[in-house]
């Protein structure tokens, strides 16, 4: 429920899940072309505003946010209560002052401490909103995925991934929400985020003109290219995207398939494994593959 999202859909004069069905499904299907086995469960997080407020009425019990009148008196402001968590902070493993030097937060009078960050907001007549123990408004970013995640893992699961940009505040923020609303317990066990997107060593944008999605990519080439591609690259680096890694990645996949085909049930070898479960380290997967056909060959 991002305000960008909300001013969309109100230029449009459609709701939120209408503008946001449509990009949805593309997504679904472009993953799907890539080999992506579907998720489990695909939440939305307007399905789920009453997970969003219990664990706000926990944190506010809890002692780890607090409620501040709008300017106009018409419903409150929800902020967590940052200098309530004393390990804030251990994720991206910097200091309260640190993150405020490099952040761009809002100064706002209704807050205690400039670090704290929103979990409810008032909403007037031309903003979605619901009701609330704190009037008719919306949840923060933040609080959605904490609610979601408790909703269909638990207080606590295994891994949590996300590019390297979420670390803060994001992720910072979703683990002092979750281990405050769930008496310290922690919301994952294990973090792994992903390096940035390069194309030919720059970085992807459209303003410098080098923005590509995955449907335009897949008019070109087929789908186990472009993941295959991705793979060779370790997850927590930077991927370099180039023409002329796609027209490796192709020839290395034609070659393998040769050599697989005609087996009938191939399986991975001891070193594909071990370097899988050292950190999902897909480059030396590959290579031990590569090693293996390289022997086979010659």
């Amino acid at each position: 429920m991002d305000d960008k999202i909300n001013e969309r859909a109100a230029e449009r004069g459609i709701s939120i899940r209408e503008l946001t069905e449509q990009p949805a499904r593309i997504y679904e299907e472009d993953v799907a072309s890539l080999g992506n086995l579907p998720p489990t469960v695909t939440p939305r997080a307007t399905d789920h505003i009453a997970q969003m407020i219990t664990i706000i009425e926990q944190l506010i019990a809890a002692g780890h946010a607090y409620a501040a009148p709008s300017s106009n008196g018409e419903g409150a402001h929800v902020l967590f209560n940052v200098s309530s968590k004393s390990d804030y902070g251990k994720l991206s493993r910097r200091s309260l002052d640190e993150m405020l030097a490099g952040a761009r937060v809002e100064v706002a009078p209704y807050k205690q401490n400039a670090m704290d960050f929103v979990l409810w907001k008032p909403s007037d007549a031309n903003l979605p909103g619901w009701d609330s123990p704190w009037g008719r408004g919306r949840p923060g970013w933040h609080i959605e995925c904490s609610a979601m995640a408790g909703q269909y893992l638990g207080d606590t699961f295994d891994i949590h991934g996300g590019g390297i940009d979420l670390v803060f505040p994001h992720h910072e923020n979703e683990i002092a929400q979750s281990e405050g609303a769930h008496h310290g317990a922690p919301i994952a066990k294990v973090w792994m985020h992903n390096g940035f997107l390069q194309v030919e060593g720059e970085k992807m944008s459209k303003s410098a003109g080098n923005f590509f999605t995955i449907r335009e990519l897949l008019a070109d080439w087929p789908g186990e290219v472009l993941r295959f591609n991705m793979l060779r690259s370790h997850y927590r680096q930077p991927i370099d995207f180039t023409l002329d890694g796609l027209r490796e990645s192709w020839k290395t996949l034609e070659r393998w398939y040769e050599v697989t085909e005609p087996l009938a049930n191939p399986s991975p070898g001891v070193d594909f494994l071990a370097a899988l479960r050292d950190d999902l380290n897909t480059p030396a997967a590959i290579a031990s593959i590569l090693s293996g056909d390289s022997c086979r060959r010659s």
